[in-house]
């Protein structure tokens, strides 16, 4: 888990596995960005929500494909803004950075405050207009 918030986390695919150990590092909801059947062997959305939930997280499936649209942002700022612990995440965890991103340049966060988040995290959404 790479953090860009206090209490917002992102991560490239986690399998079922990873639920549990994620809800004893202290989150308290998944968001899957990832579309179901993107690649071969990928954990179906509704693995990933058996698995987080039975490990005591709630879990939202928001899935982008290419990069997020303001529906998704959209969808993933208000999920933030109850400030509940949550991890984010996708194939590589581009997407859910972005969508984070995107949610908190429209709350007003400063465009290159989120941009040097994301890099501390391993993104570069330097070329990303915020």
């Amino acid at each position: 888990m790479r953090p860009l918030a206090p209490g917002v986390w992102t991560s490239p695919q986690p399998s079922p596995d990873h639920m549990a150990p994620a809800a004893a590092a202290g989150v308290r909801r998944v968001i899957n960005n990832r579309p179901d059947r993107e690649e071969p062997g990928q954990p179906t959305s509704a693995e990933m929500e058996a698995a987080a939930r039975a490990a005591g997280m709630d879990y939202l499936w928001i899935p982008v494909r290419g990069m997020p649209g303001p529906a998704e942002a959209a969808a993933v700022g208000e999920a933030l803004d109850d400030g509940t612990p949550t991890l984010l995440f996708c194939r590589s965890g581009t997407r859910s950075t972005v969508a984070w991103a995107m949610a908190r340049r429209v709350r007003g966060d400063d465009p290159e405050d989120l941009r040097t988040a994301a890099a501390r995290a391993g993104y570069d959404l330097s070329r990303l207009p915020l």
